[in-house]
């Protein structure tokens, strides 16, 4: 289903969300301000200034107009722009062509005009293109045409951008004060969520809540969730361990008696037996145990499955190992060694058991360790994949076990390592071998 447009804007982070939820309204609301501000304050004030302006110019223009000869009209002309203040010159005779030239943007410029044609329904131009800081002004009268020059700040506003400028200042300030609040406050998640990361990885980071009280309750659940599940794995495991002293003491016992006794096909029989027990019982051990005491450690995943190789060869498998890597940087992961060895022994051992050839491929990626074992066996069908990963699972349907002394738990393991560091376990097929293929992919 696609995502709504409005949720595809969205900062992905609570901190952008955060931030945005903040400035969003303040931008709203100074935009608002502004727009009412001008609109009720500066087009007023431009309009009265206006409308002075035109009251001394209809003064001009009727001062002009009775006058009679152009020349006596220029100098009354002349003698009204000291008390005017403003440049009243007359072109006898001339024909104006009406018009107004002014910046697109210059809205007090368009009031400005607007008020001037009305007050003064003459034809006349308006240039405030020329001068910015002046308004050429020329009106067709009987006489002539009368040019003056009159100063914006007698006609508009003087620095209309000041209350623009003031508000992004003000806007920038409260804007800087609040990221540097909300950051503060979405620390503490941040530590919280990178501490959670570590923890499924295996890893446990120092942690100490802080921050706002839900903030703080969410840390102190974390903590006691994190000490209960550690106290549950340090428990179960000292279970097992006197489970394993229990079975191995008699088992070492049988052994024992079976040595002493004289070697006949019934004690062969039960010879081969008590090694399968044993076995098992380490195989199932090994399983409930999964090492969760041992620190992660920065590894080079290459050596590491070249050892795994050599133990496999001296066993007489036929194995080949590929490594590959898509990155320079040096082939370090932070693992726990001994339970990764494990995993892959298992898988390999696994892949072994049901066929004749091995490959062993180690691919090392910017973010992920991806380890593959594929044999040529007859390999799992789709439906049956999630259930071989199950505890106990043995699908004799599918792989062919004539040897004993397994209690399906390899796969167990290794999907048990990998979501210990944080990744996970896909079964699929070998397009090359064409057996199973099990793919553990470890993030860095």
């Amino acid at each position: 289903m696609p995502a709504h447009p409005v949720k595809s804007l969205l900062p992905r982070s609570l901190f952008g969300r955060a931030v945005a939820i903040l400035l969003v309204p303040i931008v709203l609301l100074q935009l608002v301000v502004g727009l009412v501000f001008f609109q009720r304050h500066y087009q007023r004030v431009t309009e009265q200034m206006s409308e002075i302006a035109a009251r001394e110019l209809r003064q001009a223009i009727g001062v002009a107009e009775r006058a009679g000869a152009p020349a006596e009209a220029a100098a009354r002309l002349a003698a009204l722009s000291g008390p005017l203040d403003l440049p009243l010159t007359l072109h006898p005779g001339e024909i104006l062509e009406p018009g107004i030239d002014r910046p697109p943007f210059d809205a007090t410029g368009r009031t400005l005009a607007e008020t001037l044609q009305s007050a003064i329904p003459r034809p006349m131009t308006i240039d405030l293109r020329s001068d910015p800081g002046t308004a050429l002004i020329a009106i067709q009268t009987a006489p002539g045409v009368i040019e003056t020059a009159v100063p914006r700040s007698r006609l508009t506003v003087t620095n209309p951008h000041q209350l623009l400028v003031l508000m992004i200042a003000a806007a920038l300030l409260l804007s800087a004060i609040a990221v540097v609040f909300l950051r503060n406050q979405v620390r503490p998640i941040r530590r919280l969520a990178e501490a959670a990361d570590a923890f499924g990885k295996g890893r446990a980071l120092p942690f100490r809540p802080g921050g706002a009280e839900e903030v703080r309750r969410a840390g102190a659940a974390f903590l006691a969730m994190r000490g209960r599940i550690e106290r549950q794995i340090e428990q179960r495991t000292q279970m097992l361990t006197g489970v394993s002293h229990d079975l191995r003491t008699p088992l070492t016992r049988m052994k024992l008696t079976l040595a002493l006794m004289e070697e006949t096909e019934e004690t062969r029989d039960l010879a081969r037996d008590a090694a399968q027990m044993e076995r098992m019982l380490g195989e199932f051990l090994a399983f409930a145990r999964g090492d969760p005491a041992e620190p992660t450690t920065p590894v080079d995943p290459f050596a590491l499955a070249a050892g795994i190789v050599e133990d496999a060869r001296r066993t007489g498998t036929r194995i080949e190992l590929v490594t590959e890597t898509d990155t320079p940087e040096a082939p370090l992961v932070e693992l726990r060694a001994g339970a990764v060895t494990r995993a892959v022994d298992n898988l390999v051992g696994n892949a072994a058991r049901h066929g004749r050839r091995v490959r062993l491929t180690v691919r090392l990626l910017p973010r992920t360790l991806v380890i593959s074992v594929e044999d040529d066996g007859p390999g799992i069908p789709a439906q049956d994949r999630m259930r071989a990963m199950q505890p106990f699972t043995r699908l004799e349907e599918a792989r062919n076990q004539d040897e004993g002394g397994h209690v399906g738990l390899g796969l167990s393991i290794a999907m048990d390592v990998a979501r210990a560091h944080g990744g996970g376990l896909e079964l699929g097929d070998s397009a090359d071998l064409g057996g199973l293929r099990a793919i553990l992919r470890l993030p860095r």
